[in-house]
C-alpha cells in the first residue's frame, strides 16, 4: 500500500505542469498609416520654399561691410571693414553668406546660412568663421516680418562657458540691411552691428 502512494506521488510530481491558455491580443489603438500619396503631398510642401524664404531676396548680392565691434559692456568699440557675397543654395531653400574682411587687426573670414524651417516655421541660421572651430547656431524667435527677423544665438567661449545671444537681421531696402547681436547675462549688451551696403 506504501509503495502504491510513493508511486502515485512520483507520477504527480513528474507530470508536466498545467499550461494556462493566453489570452488573445488585444487589438493595436495605433491610427493607420498615412498612405504614400498624402506622405508625399507633406513632404512635398515642407521642402518647398516659400514667402519667407522670398523676404530673404533683398540681402543677395554683394556688399559692403562696415562691423563695430566690442568684447564687454562699456568697452572702447572697434570698427573693420569687409564684404559679403551672398546667394541662394540647394535650390533657394538656404542663403549663403561668405565674408571676408579684418577684424581685431587680424584677417578673418567666416561662412554662414539662413533659411526658414516650414515645419517649425522659423528662421534657422548657422556660423562659422576662421577665429574658432566652433559653430554658432541660431533659431527664430517671436512672429518675424518681411523687414525683421530675430533669432536667439549660443556659442562656446575658449574657456568653454556657453554664450547666448539675441540677434537680429534688419532689411532697409534692396541695397541695405543689418545684423545686430546683444549678449545675453547680467549685463545685456550690444556686443556687435555690422551695416551692409550693396555693392
Amino acid at each position: 500500500m506504501r509503495k502504491k502512494q510513493a508511486t502515485k506521488k512520483k507520477a504527480a510530481r513528474r507530470a508536466p505542469a498545467k499550461v494556462r491558455a493566453k489570452k488573445p491580443a488585444r487589438a493595436s489603438k495605433r491610427s493607420k498609416p498615412m498612405d504614400q500619396e498624402a506622405m508625399m503631398q507633406m513632404w512635398q510642401k515642407s521642402m518647398t520654399p516659400g514667402p519667407w524664404h522670398a523676404a530673404l531676396e533683398p540681402m543677395v548680392g554683394s556688399f559692403h561691410a562696415r562691423t563695430t565691434f566690442v568684447m564687454s559692456k562699456g568697452e572702447q568699440p572697434s570698427v573693420s571693414e569687409g564684404s559679403s557675397d551672398n546667394r541662394w543654395v540647394l535650390g533657394g531653400r538656404y542663403l549663403e553668406q561668405l565674408y571676408r574682411g579684418m577684424s581685431m587687426g587680424m584677417p578673418f573670414e567666416g561662412i554662414g546660412y539662413t533659411g526658414y524651417e516650414n515645419m517649425k516655421k522659423r528662421y534657422v541660421g548657422t556660423w562659422m568663421d576662421s577665429f574658432g572651430t566652433g559653430l554658432m547656431n541660431s533659431r527664430g524667435t517671436g512672429k518675424p516680418t518681411s523687414r525683421v527677423m530675430e533669432f536667439e544665438a549660443m556659442a562656446h567661449e575658449p574657456s568653454g562657458k556657453v554664450v547666448k545671444f539675441l540677434c537680429k537681421i534688419t532689411i532697409q531696402d534692396h541695397d541695405h540691411h543689418t545684423y545686430e547681436m546683444w549678449t545675453l547675462g547680467p549685463q545685456r549688451f550690444r556686443s556687435m552691428l555690422v551695416e551692409y551696403t550693396r555693392k
